[in-house]
């Protein structure tokens, strides 16, 4: 009599247990939850490393633009040089731009003024500055061994087949933008650290004086 009773309470007791819904969404959830998480995270990955991306390719074009407009402001009749400190100013706008994304510490800008060399017909570098932290060198070379005088010849500046090239008695301000990211969970979906890196280039606005190159010293932005 006493295992017949238990055995009722256990069929009552089990019936009731499946017509309870009181916990579903409970349970729906927990099983949800890996998945919304997973998808949260991976969609705040993508927005980040997307917008950072965008602020890279900003800096360099900011950069670009505003060393081609050196010299507009000189009102002398003398036609203006560009000067170390002129420089200096506007790559350190570019890093300020990244503070953001820490670029100064994370990245690496260089600016360089491709410009042709009357003598010999070519495309050279004459002068070349850079600044951040960031251990990177220009993929086309530098103004001292490698400046298309010097070492190897420089067809012009730019990614893909066509380049970018100077024209007689005028300058192309080329800049480079790198920039290591860094996920904001680490090693989020295996993405690991990316390196960006972003080109601009403007050809000067007005007449500048190109023959000395920079003007003044003690410049912040060396490249060694």
């Amino acid at each position: 009599m006493h295992v017949r009773s238990l055995w009722q309470v256990l069929r009552v007791t089990h019936s009731r247990l499946r017509r309870d819904r009181s916990g579903v969404s409970m349970v729906e959830f927990a099983l949800v939850l890996p998945v919304l998480l997973t998808l949260g995270l991976f969609g705040t990955e993508v927005a980040r490393l997307a917008t950072t991306k965008m602020k890279v390719s900003q800096i360099a074009l900011s950069l670009a633009d505003n060393a081609s407009r050196l010299g507009q402001t000189d009102n002398s009749t003398v036609t203006p040089t560009v000067s170390e400190d002129d420089v200096d100013a506007v790559i350190s706008g570019a890093l300020r731009q990244g503070l953001g994304i820490d670029f100064e510490s994370n990245g690496r800008v260089i600016l360089s003024s491709l410009e042709y060399d009357y003598d010999t017909g070519k495309q050279y570098i004459h002068w070349q500055r850079c600044q951040g932290d960031l251990d990177r060198d220009s993929s086309y070379g530098n103004d001292t061994d490698k400046n298309g005088i010097n070492g190897p010849d420089i067809a012009g500046m730019g990614k893909g087949s066509t380049k970018i090239t100077a024209q007689e008695g005028s300058a192309v301000m080329y800049v480079e933008v790198f920039y290591q990211y860094e996920p904001l969970f680490e090693n989020s979906f295996g993405a690991g650290v990316r390196e960006f890196r972003e080109e601009a280039a403007f050809v000067i606005r007005d007449d500048r004086n190109l023959d000395p190159g920079l003007t003044g010293s003690n410049s912040d932005s060396s490249c060694s």
